[in-house]
């Protein structure tokens, strides 16, 4: 059963040595009782205080700047010598990379960092494992602070703001990577190369006893072979967090119809502009850690203190396979062209009843907004909710991934290789170019831009398929072949139908706007000519006049016809301006 299930154990926090912690170790949570969280000021003061309490074991740093100026703190903690990245990769131990903050309301993850971060250190926990601690990521967003930025959240007093000073939400930005934020981040994260990287959260939505989800992916996703492992870590965090007394869930708990809990759950696939989907791309391990919101301050930040350090004692244990693993999946992704890969996931209709520990609830009609069956619920009253969860994840959209690799024209080649570069993805200039021969174009059929702008974008989706011809590439385009370990993330990105690919937010949008035109007394006068000496284009226009009725009634699309069979149409128009090679280019 999907949910563990337990009785909820007492409230209680991390204080065996509270008397005897050092001033400077104890954050602004504690000494208010969990009341209140501090400033950003308070991260870089205590980073260094570890680092004078524990000298041999801790190292800080700044890996960034934010667009209001303020720097981004990392702190590294591990008993074994190893304090850079290059020492961890000698020692092959586990790195564990855990941030918090990336929406800076949700902010249980700096307080509960530092407090298990400390107990680790004073009871020689870390000897296997380096922690690679960012205990705000949304800096800016942190300094936002105020009393009502989580009108869904009991507690702190006052927190950040969910999204960055350039009102970008870092959450959705790993495959674009705009914000500088996440430039950084990404930056971090291919230096130290964790085994695991955990985003710590707090979730709002429905009222219900579970206090805490951990997703971990690859589940669905990913290298097939890792996602046992992926099963496994959740399986263990979420059973130590059990016998611990708290309700833990291995789905998110996000209701399929926001306004009837009877809807049901869904398990579900992230896709790569979430960090759980981005890192699991990289053929790593990624978590997501989310308390509830409707649980207080002090118990949150308990769970997630409590999941860390269960993160840590499983690291202890089974880390070094984790990083045997990954190894032999990045040997994997070399192998990858030709395959048909999952680009995007979904459900079925498959499903089976749960009993899930809720609350009860009422409908009724609504004075304020009008609605005639208004949700409410009574968190005094526990009851257990018999209702579906949708527990099969199936591939939807896929792609083989191209034998040789990928192909950017010249004149796209310098925004494609600095997405490239900062995901890790290799590639090289080509100095003389490619004379005419066969390669893969893609050319929509269709094309649809949204219709407003998301994360300050405007989205494209298209329909359509790779197709063999042939074409020529000026010197300066790029050559970015298929084998190499980061392959599956090259495929999310440089794939036009995959859902975070660079398309599909928006990067290319100019080369699905048509640019020239035929005037409609012109089109007029190219339909009649071709009519009276194209006997093959008659014949096809006579046959979509019969079987399209939509076709014959519209006055533009039977001129368009015409324009589309006619010299002067743009070629470009719809074409994809990223092409594939079955063959691998040889070096200049």
């Amino acid at each position: 059963m999907k949910i563990l299930l337990t009785c909820l154990a007492g409230l209680f926090f991390f204080a065996g040595s509270a008397s005897a912690t050092p001033e400077n170790l104890k954050t602004q949570a504690e000494e208010s009782g969990f009341q209140r969280t501090g400033r950003y000021e308070e991260v870089p003061r205590l980073c260094q205080a570890f680092v004078e309490r524990w000298p041999q074991y801790c190292a800080t740093s700044t890996f960034g700047t934010t667009p209001e100026g303020r720097p981004m703190q990392v702190l590294v903690a591990s008993q074994t010598g190893a304090l850079t990245p290059e020492q961890a990769r000698a020692s092959g131990i586990p790195v564990l990379l855990i941030q918090g903050g990336i929406h800076s309301g949700e902010i249980d993850g700096k307080d509960a960092g530092f407090l298990a971060l400390r107990q680790l250190l004073e009871s020689d926990g870390l000897r296997q494992v380096v922690i690679v601690f960012v205990p705000v990521f949304n800096v800016d967003g942190h300094e936002r602070f105020g009393r009502y930025n989580r009108p869904n959240q009991v507690g702190p007093e006052e927190m950040g703001w969910r999204v960055t000073s350039q009102n970008l939400n870092l959450n959705r930005d790993y495959t674009k990577a705009e914000a500088p934020e996440m430039q950084a981040m990404l930056g971090l994260l291919n230096r130290w190369d964790p085994a695991l990287y955990v985003d710590l959260h707090v979730t709002d939505g429905a009222e219900f006893q579970p206090e805490i989800a951990n997703l971990i992916e690859p589940i669905f996703i990913g290298d097939p072979n890792l996602q046992p492992l992926g099963k496994a870590l959740q399986k263990d965090v979420n059973r130590r967090l059990s016998e611990q007394g708290c309700l833990a869930l291995d789905f998110y708990p996000s209701l399929r119809n926001p306004q009837d809990p009877a809807s049901g759950f869904s398990d579900s696939a992230y896709t790569p502009r979430f960090s759980t989907g981005y890192w699991a791309l990289h053929n790593r391990l990624s978590m997501l850690v989310e308390t509830h919101s409707w649980k207080d301050y002090a118990r949150r930040v308990e769970l997630t203190r409590k999941t860390i350090l269960a993160l840590v004692e499983l690291a202890n244990r089974d880390g070094v396979g984790w990083v045997q693993a990954e190894a032999a999946a990045d040997r994997s992704a070399l192998l990858l062209g030709g395959q048909t890969i999952a680009l995007s996931h979904k459900n079925t209709d498959h499903h089976r009843d749960i009993y899930f520990p809720g609350y009860a609830y009422t409908k009724a009609p609504s004075q304020i907004s009008g609605d005639p069956a208004a949700l409410s619920y009574d968190s005094k009253k526990p009851e257990i909710w018999k209702i579906p969860f949708y527990d099969e994840v199936v591939p939807d959209r896929t792609s083989q991934a191209p034998r040789g690799g990928y192909l950017v024209p010249a004149g796209q080649a310098e925004l494609v290789a600095a997405k490239l570069k900062v995901h890790n993805i290799r590639y090289r200039v080509l100095e003389k170019g490619l004379s005419a021969r066969p390669l893969e174009a893609f050319r929509a059929d269709s094309s649809e831009f949204s219709k407003r702008s998301f994360e300050g974008r405007q989205t494209l989706n298209v329909q359509g398929k790779w197709r063999t011809e042939q074409q020529s590439l000026p010197p300066g385009s790029l050559w970015v072949p298929i084998a190499q370990p980061n392959s599956r993330l090259l495929l999310a990105l440089l794939e036009p139908t995959a859902p975070d690919s660079l398309l599909s937010w928006g990067f290319f949008n100019a080369y699905f706007e048509q640019k020239e035109y035929m005037e409609e007394y012109v089109a007029e006068a190219v339909g009649k000519e071709m009519m009276a000496r194209r006997p093959e284009i008659a014949a096809e226009f006579l046959q979509k006049l019969a079987s399209d009725p939509e076709f014959a009634k519209n006055p533009e699309a039977r001129l368009d016809f015409f324009y589309r069979h006619h010299p002067s149409y743009d070629q470009r128009f719809n074409l994809y301006p990223v092409l594939r090679s079955a063959e691998v280019l040889p070096e200049n």
